[in-house]
C-alpha cells in the first residue's frame, strides 16, 4: 500500500505541465462555482420559503426558460467557438484585437436584441403552444414577467464575450459572477412582503444580469489590457473563421438546447407544480454539474487550444482522454454519494415556510433520477473541448442532433409513463448517447 501511494505521488510530481495547468484552473473554477452556486442555493431557499411549489414559481421558471432559450443556445456555441479564436488572436497586435472585440460586442448585442424582440412579438403564439394546462392566472404572470425581464435575453449573449476574454487569460472570475442574478434575486425576495408577487423575482433577475455584464466588461479590460470600443462593422479577418464555425455548430447546439423548452412543454401538460418541482431538483443538480464538469470544461478548452496551436494534436488528444476517464470516475462517485444524501440535502435547502415535507420527498425523488446523467455529462464536456480545439464543429453538430433525438423520443415514451422522472431519465439517455457518439467519432479520426 505504501509503495502504491509512493508511485502515485511520483506520477503526480512528474505530470506534464499541461495537466498541472488544467488541474489548477479546474480548482479555481470549482471554487468560484461553489461560491456562486451557494448564492444560487440560498436564492432557491428563499424562493421556496416565500413561494413554495406554486404557480408563481411555475410562471417565473417557464418565462425565464423561454426568454433565455435561444440566447443561451448561441452563448453556449460562442463559449466554445470564441476561445480558440481568441487564443489565436493573441498573436496579433493590440489594435487588431481591439477592433475584432469591439465588432464582436456590437454583433452579439444586436443578435440578442433581435431574438428578444422576436420572442416578444411571438409571445402570444408561444404561450398558446407551450402553456398546456397552466391556469389563466399563471399565463397572465408569464406575460408580465416577459416584459420586465426582456433585457435578460440580450445580456445572456453579451456576457459570453467578456467571459471568453477572461478565459483565454486563465482568469475564471466569470464563473463566480454568474451568481449575480441569483444574489440579486435573493435580496429582492428576502425584502419582499408579499408572498405571491412576481416583482421580486422579476427585478432581482434583471438587475442581477445588468450588474454581471458591467462587472465582466471591466474585468475583461483589466485582464487583457485592451481598450475595446463598440464597432458596427465586420472588417476583422477573424470573422471568416468565426462565422464558419458558428454556421456549422449553431444549428446542432440550438436543437440540443431545445431540450429545456421541450421539458417545459411536456410538464405544462402535467399541470401546476410539475415545472416548479423539476426546477428545484435541477437547481441541486446544477451544483453538482457545475462543480465538476463545467469546471473541467472551462479549464481544458484554452489549454487544449494552446496545444493545438503549437502543432501537437496527438498530445492534445491524449491529454483530453486522460481527463475524460478521470471525470467519468469522479462523476460516478459523486452520483453515488449524492443519491444517499438526497433527502437530507433537499430538506436542508428548501424545507421551510411554504415548502413542506411532502415537497421535499417529491423533489428528492426527482433529483435521484437526475443523477443518472452525471457521469456521462462529466465526460462529454471534456470531449467537447477537444473537438472544439480541433475545429471539428461539424461532428459536434451531428452529435448534438442525434442526442436530441434520443431526448425527444425519451420524453415521448417515458413522461406519460413515469411523469416528471421521465424528463430526467430521457436527459440521462441524451448524455449517455452523446458520450458514446463522441468516443465513436474520435476513434474514427485518423
Amino acid at each position: 500500500m505504501i509503495s502504491q501511494i509512493a508511485a502515485w505521488r511520483s506520477r503526480l510530481l512528474h505530470a506534464h505541465p499541461d495537466h498541472l495547468r488544467i488541474a489548477r484552473n479546474a480548482a479555481r473554477v470549482s471554487l468560484f462555482v461553489l461560491l456562486g452556486r451557494c448564492a444560487g442555493a440560498l436564492k432557491e431557499v428563499a424562493v421556496a420559503y416565500r413561494y413554495g411549489v406554486s404557480n408563481t414559481v411555475d410562471a417565473y421558471q417557464f418565462t425565464l426558460t423561454l426568454l433565455v432559450w435561444l440566447p443561451s443556445a448561441l452563448a453556449s456555441v460562442l463559449a466554445i467557438v470564441l476561445v480558440p479564436v481568441l487564443v489565436e488572436l493573441r498573436t496579433h497586435g493590440k489594435r487588431d484585437q481591439a477592433r475584432f472585440l469591439g465588432e464582436l460586442e456590437v454583433a452579439t448585442a444586436i443578435v440578442g436584441t433581435m431574438l428578444t424582440l422576436a420572442l416578444y412579438l411571438l409571445w402570444p403564439v408561444a404561450l398558446h403552444a407551450m402553456a398546456g394546462n397552466l391556469s389563466l392566472q399563471t399565463r397572465e404572470m408569464t406575460r408580465q414577467l416577459m416584459l420586465g425581464m426582456a433585457p435578460v435575453g440580450v445580456l445572456t449573449l453579451v456576457v459570453c464575450v467578456y467571459a471568453a476574454r477572461l478565459q483565454v487569460r486563465d482568469r475564471h472570475i466569470s464563473s463566480l459572477l454568474e451568481s449575480m442574478p441569483a444574489a440579486a434575486t435573493l435580496v429582492f425576495v428576502l425584502c419582499a412582503s408579499d408572498g405571491s408577487s412576481i416583482y421580486p423575482l422579476l427585478w432581482g433577475t434583471t438587475i442581477g444580469f445588468i450588474v454581471q455584464a458591467i462587472s465582466l466588461r471591466l474585468l475583461a479590460g483589466q485582464a487583457d489590457h485592451i481598450r475595446v470600443r463598440p464597432r458596427l462593422s465586420f472588417q476583422s479577418p477573424q470573422w471568416a473563421a468565426t462565422i464558419q464555425a458558428l454556421r456549422v455548430f449553431t444549428l446542432g447546439q440550438i436543437v440540443l438546447c431545445t431540450a429545456a423548452p421541450l421539458d417545459q412543454y411536456f410538464l405544462a401538460h402535467v399541470g401546476d407544480g410539475a415545472i416548479a418541482t423539476l426546477g428545484y431538483a435541477n437547481r441541486v443538480l446544477s451544483l453538482l454539474l457545475s462543480m465538476g464538469a463545467l469546471a473541467i470544461g472551462r479549464a481544458t478548452l484554452p489549454i487544449l487550444s494552446d496545444i493545438i496551436s503549437r502543432g501537437d494534436p496527438i498530445r492534445a488528444r491524449h491529454t483530453a482522454l486522460k481527463w475524460v476517464l478521470l471525470m467519468l470516475a469522479m462523476g460516478g462517485a459523486c452520483a453515488a454519494v449524492s443519491w444517499l444524501l438526497a433527502p437530507t440535502v433537499v430538506g436542508l435547502l428548501f424545507q421551510r415556510g411554504a415548502f413542506t415535507g411532502h415537497d421535499t420527498a417529491a423533489v428528492a425523488s426527482i433529483f435521484r433520477w437526475g443523477l443518472l446523467q452525471v457521469p456521462f455529462y462529466f465526460g462529454v464536456l471534456v470531449m467537447m473541448q477537444l473537438y472544439a480545439s480541433e475545429g471539428r464543429y461539424r461532428s459536434m453538430a451531428m452529435i448534438a442532433l442525434l442526442s436530441f433525438m434520443l431526448k425527444a423520443i425519451g420524453n415521448i415514451l417515458l413522461i406519460p409513463w413515469l411523469g416528471i422522472a421521465g424528463v430526467l431519465i430521457s436527459t440521462a439517455l441524451m448524455h449517455a448517447g452523446s458520450f458514446v457518439l463522441y468516443l465513436g467519432f474520435s476513434r474514427s479520426r485518423s
